[in-house]
């Protein structure tokens, strides 16, 4: 298994996805967002540039329907590429996203949990 270093805000605490500042990250590598409801669910695994594909997402209607459930929430630790496909295939398979179908078909890459 491979140790993630997954993301939160300098109290520790987890990231609102609509609120995080984004202008200076420049991170490659995988995320997890998620609603903090009763119980949470994750709403979207995905990989790549990490402030260009959260700054997608927050214009996306079906994730963002989500957030009436309890605030959304984000982390994301940097991986290798060569590494990605793996690791989001092992996210998905692990957390069952409520939005997106299509992940890598590669053998999954086993990481640690942020939760």
């Amino acid at each position: 298994m491979i140790e993630l270093h997954w993301y939160k805000s300098t109290l520790g605490t987890w990231l609102e996805f609509l609120r995080v500042n984004l202008a200076d990250e420049t991170d490659f590598g995988v995320y997890i967002i998620w609603h903090a409801g009763n119980p949470s669910r994750v709403v979207r695994v995905g990989q790549g540039d990490i402030a260009t594909r959260l700054s997608a997402h927050r214009n996306d209607p079906e994730i963002l329907s989500y957030n009436q459930h309890g605030t959304l929430c984000v982390t994301w630790a940097v991986v290798s590429p060569r590494l990605v496909d793996g690791v989001e295939r092992h996210l998905a398979e692990r957390w069952k996203p409520l939005v997106g179908d299509r992940f890598p078909n590669v053998a999954p890459i086993e990481v640690n949990s942020p939760f």
